[in-house]
């Protein structure tokens, strides 16, 4: 068999994969991002209690190796009578470590935006709840797009970490091929290939996002202020 019909006749179970791939950077990115507003919020308008407890949650996920993590997930909380799935590990492991990550992306645009907009909700009637999510967040949300797609190609990355729970990812069926095929250069450059047009077509897409919802001269104004 040639290369190229190599390749062709790889693509479907790449793509098998390419989906679970997929499905892990999602969920977990969705994980980290439910996880890491509640955080971001805390840590600006939050008392002392908590934003100690954002310290501390930040420094020790950012600091412990992300297959680290999924171990610890995989195979310690059996211990304590809780298993989770390798699929479910493994979202958990890099939700958990990316809200440490996404918290930050997040504190940072909420501080860029100037007190004065959460004073005028308060002025408003609104409660600092209902300021941040309606008033803040909007406007956060936009400033905090080119990072978060940062953070995206990440956490895709890291997904190939699965691989080491069993979860049959991108990589893993990409080491059934060469399992069979003998040709781990020629499926390694596939598999880097599909890595490279899954993070520009999503890098992209976010920045058509950005361009969406940017306000003309709202940058020149932030940047004066």
């Amino acid at each position: 068999m040639d290369k190229f019909s190599l390749i062709l006749n790889s693509f479907p179970t790449l793509l098998k994969g390419t989906w679970v791939t997929l499905k892990i950077t999602f969920l977990s990115l969705g994980l980290g991002l439910a996880i890491a507003l509640p955080l971001s919020f805390g840590q600006v308008y939050g008392g002392k209690v908590f934003k100690a407890f954002v310290i501390v949650y930040e420094r020790i996920f950012r600091s412990i190796p992300e297959l680290v993590i999924l171990f610890l997930i995989f195979y310690g909380f059996p211990r304590a009578g809780i298993r989770f799935s390798p699929f479910t590990a493994v979202i958990l492991g890099l939700g958990i470590r990316s809200a440490a990550y996404q918290s930050q992306i997040f504190r940072g645009a909420i501080e860029s935006i100037s007190a004065t907009q959460m004073r005028a909700a308060r002025s408003l009637g609104m409660t600092k709840f209902q300021g941040f999510r309606y008033v803040v967040l909007p406007q956060a949300f936009r400033i905090a797009l080119p990072p978060w797609a940062n953070e995206f190609t990440i956490v895709l990355k890291d997904s190939s970490l699965a691989y080491a729970l069993g979860v049959t990812e991108l990589l893993r069926q990409g080491g059934y091929i060469i399992s069979t095929s003998y040709e781990p250069m020629l499926i390694y450059l596939t598999i880097a290939a599909i890595y490279f047009v899954i993070t520009f077509a999503v890098n992209r897409s976010l920045k058509k996002l950005e361009e969406f919802f940017s306000v003309p001269g709202f940058e020149l104004k932030e940047s004066i202020r």
